[in-house]
């Protein structure tokens, strides 16, 4: 019998990785990867929506990397990544310029059209920090279940975006940090309280980063509760399949 492996940072599990191509309305071409359970269909997919890329967010950005290295295998998640417009990371650079939040409205809009077109299902945006404002700006009328947003900011995204939400009937959860540089859990309490259908959750000791293994678990739980509740929580340790 092989030995179990423990999951930890540089673990890559078995998955169907994709390169992909995203063509926005705009007609630029944006660096992907769609990452696909092996041998059986998803029950689920995340579209991803990364950090500041002026301050080094990209698809790589360590909770995706570890979400597409992992979900996949022991949650039957696909997860698509990609490189908003103008960002560059180890997988390539997508074209155009960084666009403060506005034209990446078109990104988005690729990504999710991507996936629909692909037939995948029950369909979630996942932000973080950046990434969160493009999903609260452009994700409440496109084809998802809902969005979770990680370290929301609330700086980009403003009250009239947040109004779009209200009463809306996808889903919206968010976990915010205890320790967050730019909205910790109270604040977000009071201002997200308008959403009432709305999930804030505090993580204790947790940064605006999700630095270090415990705060990229809790993360990653969180995220399967919701979306494919029969594969929480996650397990500590994998055994290969001989």
């Amino acid at each position: 019998m092989s030995e179990s492996i423990e999951i930890r940072s540089a673990v890559e599990l078995p998955a169907s990785r994709e390169a992909l191509t995203l063509l926005t309305a705009d007609g630029l071409k944006l660096i992907g990867e769609l990452a696909l359970p092996v041998g059986k269909p998803p029950v689920a997919t995340l579209v991803t929506l990364h950090p500041l890329p002026t301050h080094g967010g990209f698809m790589d950005s360590h909770i995706y990397r570890k979400a597409s290295n992992r979900l996949p295998e022991l949650a039957d998640i696909a997860v698509l990544r990609f490189n908003t417009r103008g960002t560059t990371s180890p997988h390539g650079t997508s074209q155009g310029v960084f666009g403060e939040g506005v034209t990446e409205q078109h990104d988005l809009e690729a990504a999710v059209n991507f996936a629909i077109s692909r037939g995948l299902p029950n369909i979630w945006l996942v932000g973080w920090s950046f990434g969160t404002e493009l999903a609260l700006k452009y994700g409440h009328d496109k084809e998802v279940v809902g969005a979770i947003l990680l370290s929301p900011p609330l700086h980009r995204a403003t009250e009239s975006d947040l109004d779009k939400w209200v009463g809306n009937s996808r889903e919206l959860i968010a976990l915010v940090p205890e320790l967050d540089d730019y909205l910790q859990p109270r604040e977000a309490q009071e201002r997200f309280s308008k959403i009432q259908h709305m999930q804030v959750i505090g993580v204790d000791g947790a940064k605006h980063l999700w630095v270090g293994e415990g705060a990229t678990t809790r993360v990653l739980n969180e995220i399967v509760r919701r979306v494919n509740p029969a594969a929480y929580p996650l397990p500590d340790y994998w055994q290969p399949n001989l």
